[in-house]
């Protein structure tokens, strides 16, 4: 394990029951700039569509939302799904963006759809020509970014010259051929899909060629994380999440639900074994409890940094959890590399 594993944000901004879109897009700013505070390396929000449960769709706006909110902190996509999307349009969005906010705007690129195959079809009829052009198209924007020629005939204008760090998400093996073969940093969701987590980084760090962009293998992975005082409390708040899920396993999403003291039925479900996968690297509990998770989890994969999501229905608690796992993160990375 490094001396040093930088820790980030992924944002969903999660509605819950009874909350207004208003609030939600506040308590992002706010968790935004709690995370700047203390030390967290990025603020990344992740495009998904027609889910009442998730704010975060029109992500290029929400980005613009949170950097112009803070000072340092980098703010990005975890990520743009690029086949929902035209290559220029991406190119010019993120461009004015990183116009705007030098040095600190990230854009992360996925090829998942964010959404159900039919909104997915409502977004970009062409989508699945799109996705098997997924390398071609994370060229075709680079191309819009480091364009010099003026005799160029479709020029992205905004983008060119601005600095824009590119990351390549995926949750299965095949981005990871892609991120190595591209030289770019390489992003895995294994805060709710784990099963090739391994696989992956093990190939995107055998198959990495040094790029302009990035001289070794630099990896990011997903978890999921409730911090409170006591695993007891930490398993109370969790009921918001595991109703989450399943919602999204039985394809009846709904708001994040307020929590429940756990009982019978959510230790049921907790051992579902399609809830037990999407929850593997769901670390709950006490700070000690999720040190002990997270040191483990960094040892087994030796992941440059973590990208921590939390579904916690109380703004209170969601900032108290944030602010403790920082404090786990920094004491990890007191201690010396064995």
């Amino acid at each position: 394990m490094q001396q040093k594993v930088d820790f980030s944000v992924l944002e969903l901004a999660v509605v819950g029951e009874g909350i207004s879109l208003q609030k939600v897009f506040q308590n992002s700013l706010e968790l935004a700039n709690l995370a700047e505070s203390l030390g967290y390396t990025r603020f990344w929000l992740a495009e998904h569509h027609n889910m009442k449960s998730i704010a975060s769709s029109a992500t290029a706006i929400l980005i613009d939302y949170i950097a112009n909110g803070t000072k340092s902190i980098r703010v990005g996509s975890g990520g743009i799904m690029l086949p929902n999307h035209s290559p220029l349009i991406v190119a010019e969005q993120f461009g004015t963006l990183g116009a705007l906010y030098p040095g600190r705007i990230d854009l992360g690129l996925g090829r998942a759809p964010g959404t159900d195959q039919i909104t997915a079809q409502a977004i970009r009829s062409d989508r699945m020509n799109s996705v098997y052009q997924f390398p071609h198209e994370i060229e075709e924007i680079r191309r819009y970014f480091t364009n010099t020629r003026e005799t160029t005939k479709v020029r992205a204008t905004v983008a060119e010259g601005v600095e824009m760090p590119f990351y390549i998400l995926g949750s299965s093996t095949d981005s990871a051929h892609l991120a190595a073969a591209k030289g770019l940093p390489y992003v895995f969701a294994s805060h709710f899909a784990p099963n090739q987590l391994f696989q992956a980084l093990e190939i995107y760090r055998s198959e990495f060629q040094p790029s302009e962009y990035l001289s070794e293998p630099y990896t990011i992975a997903g978890i999921n994380v409730i911090v409170a005082d006591t695993d007891a409390e930490a398993e109370r708040l969790s009921t918001s999440s595991l109703r989450m899920i399943l919602g999204v396993l039985s394809q009846n999403p709904d708001y994040l639900q307020e929590p429940e003291d756990f009982n019978e039925d959510y230790a049921y479900l907790k051992m579902q074994p399609a809830v037990q996968q999407m929850m593997k690297y769901a670390f709950f509990g006490s700070p000690a409890s999720v040190r002990d998770k997270t040191e483990a989890f960094l040892k087994d994969t030796g992941v440059n940094e973590l990208i921590v999501t939390s579904h916690i229905y109380h703004q209170e608690d969601r900032l108290k959890s944030y602010r403790l796992f920082a404090e786990i993160m920094k004491e990890i990375n007191a201690v010396p590399a064995s």
